[in-house]
């Protein structure tokens, strides 16, 4: 296992998103990932009338919620934050980072898309942890991540349990059931479950990911 001082060498992410959005910008296009459909259904039938999308990138999936709900979208790249307004001007934007509470009134649901796996274990915690304390009691959670079952786990150097430098500078935490659970483990878990996710970028292509979900309600 490396130490942490290697770790913390790495480029930061927000430098390294902040580059990738400058230089790629609408990396992903304009589709969302269908599990930012099934998430506006479950809020759409939860009742709820404002949603916050921390890592909100330039919004892809805010502007799935933002035609029915109040939208706010957390983003730490000013880059994003400038395609963002263009895309989606009908959500709300903030700029800052997704690991500490931005908004002032809570909202019903959150939705976070491949975010909580980019970070180690404490500042996975901060993330849940800012985003219950920005969600009213009862409001729900909806997580993506990648699932151990892809086929990166495990390759390259190991960084902490379950987590992998998988790419050259790039880590990233890979969740089973369980270890998801974990991380949730005070909230009312409603549902977890395991989908395939395909991303196209123009720098580098198309790729499959095996991501898991989870559904979690705030006490």
């Amino acid at each position: 296992m490396q130490d942490q001082k290697s770790v913390k060498e790495r480029v930061p992410l927000s430098d390294y998103w902040e580059e990738r959005f400058t230089q790629e910008g609408m990396i992903w296009g304009h589709e969302p990932s269908p599990s930012a459909v099934q998430a506006f259904e479950r809020f759409k039938e939860a009742g709820a009338a404002a949603v916050l999308v921390p890592g909100a990138g330039y919004g892809r999936h805010t502007k799935v919620f933002s035609g029915s709900f109040t939208t706010y979208g957390i983003e730490i790249s000013p880059a994003a934050l400038e395609l963002a307004a263009r895309w989606d001007p009908d959500s709300v934007f903030l700029a800052g980072s997704a690991l500490e509470v931005q908004l002032e009134s809570p909202v019903d649901a959150v939705y976070c898309y491949d975010v909580l796996h980019l970070f180690l274990a404490a500042e996975r915690r901060s993330l849940i942890a800012a985003c219950l304390a920005q969600l009213r009691s009862g409001g729900l959670l909806y997580f993506t991540c990648f699932s151990d079952e892809d086929p990166a786990n495990g390759q390259g150097s190991m960084l902490e349990e379950g987590t992998y430098e998988y790419k050259q500078g790039k880590y990233a935490h890979f969740f089973s059931d369980e270890d998801l659970r974990t991380h949730f483990g005070g909230t009312d878990i409603l549902e977890t479950g395991e989908f395939t996710d395909c991303l196209r970028s123009s720098q580098d292509g198309s790729h499959s990911y095996s991501l898991r979900y989870i559904l979690a309600r705030k006490r």
